[in-house]
């Protein structure tokens, strides 16, 4: 974007120094004044310039709210100076009134317009909070399921045909624990930004990245429900007090644990898989495995096989807290 506004800037500088150039040809005072009215082209366009530069940060959502609240202030104003409460009196007095209502009509309208820009399409309903097209489906990542990791393979499979929304505080909160000075932290942001990497690289995938910052005050869980809500957006997330607070909202939530328990395969009695076996079991002659979804795999009389992938037929599953038990023996070669 800066490359594409600097040569346009430059222009727009190098313009205004012919305008002033060419008032010379128009004002016959001017007449050999042509190096002072370029100067004070430059001049002016520097100063344009300078302020676009400061207004780096202003977006057409707030230009919006700006001019809506300047008109209902004016019009507010203008009731009000019109109303019979100012007929009669000192013409002087009264204009000074009608000046002081303009001033202060137009500031507290616009000053409150600036605040709930955020929910801007509520009062002028075209003007949409973010402008990609509605009938696409919309879900927003947040830091955790970067971290995590599996929504990179997710997308790889082709079966989410969302887009994906990444916002610029997310990001920024990627950065800042890359940038921790705890190891733990720094590895767990680090692969977040990789993971947003290898996002990028998919063909055919529909990421975005919101440019626009949410001003409603409260940390990062809250503005991603918030941002979520606005965009009429499904939330990802792998953390179960941001999903919670979510559907307190009436988000709609996507849990990539949640996901991952239901596409278990489901074991029968009598199935015989493959394992491998990895560790004693705490009875004796009972060796431990761990499934591809990291259920549990306690094969009886599999202590020798330790170190090999063995296949086992299944003689009980039982329920636990972190999935499923599955009790095992050796298939008899």
């Amino acid at each position: 974007m800066n490359k594409t506004l600097l040569p346009i800037r430059l222009a727009f500088i190098v313009l205004c120094a012919a305008a002033g150039w060419l008032v010379c040809f128009s004002i016959k005072e001017w007449d050999g004044l042509w190096l002072r009215a370029v100067a004070i082209g430059l001049c002016i366009g520097t100063l344009v310039v300078l302020v676009d530069i400061m207004l780096r940060g202003f977006s057409l959502r707030g230009l919006s709210a700006i001019t809506f609240g300047l008109g209902v202030g004016t019009l507010i104003a203008y009731m009000i100076s019109r109303s019979p409460l100012l007929k009669e009196g000192d013409p002087q007095i009264i204009y000074l009134v009608q000046l002081a209502l303009f001033l202060v009509a137009t500031y507290l309208c616009t000053v409150i317009a600036l605040r709930g820009k955020d929910e801007f399409n509520l009062v002028i309903p075209y003007v949409r909070f973010v402008p990609h097209e509605v009938d696409v489906p919309l879900v927003v990542l947040d830091t955790s399921a970067l971290i995590d990791g599996r929504i990179v393979r997710i997308c790889q499979t082709g079966f989410l045909s969302s887009a994906l929304v990444i916002p610029q505080f997310v990001m920024r909160e990627l950065h800042t624990i890359a940038d921790s000075n705890e190891p733990q932290k720094r590895t767990r942001g680090r692969r977040g930004l990789e993971m947003l990497g290898e996002l990028r690289k998919i063909k055919n995938l529909d990421l975005r990245i919101h440019e626009s910052e949410v001003t409603k005050q409260g940390d990062v869980d809250a503005k991603l429900v918030f941002l979520a809500k606005s965009m009429r957006a499904k939330l990802l997330t792998t953390d179960y007090n941001l999903a919670k607070l979510a559907e307190f909202h009436a988000v709609p939530w996507l849990n990539l644990n949640t996901l991952g328990k239901a596409l278990r395969p489901e074991l029968v009695i009598g199935e015989v898989i493959e394992v491998e076996l990895i560790k004693p079991g705490k009875e004796e002659g009972q060796a431990v495995g761990y499934l591809d979804d990291s259920s549990m795999v306690v094969v009886n009389g599999g202590r020798p096989h330790i170190g090999r992938i063995t296949t086992v037929e299944i003689t009980s599953v039982l329920p636990s807290s972190a999935g499923k038990m599955i009790f095992a023996s050796i298939v008899d070669e």
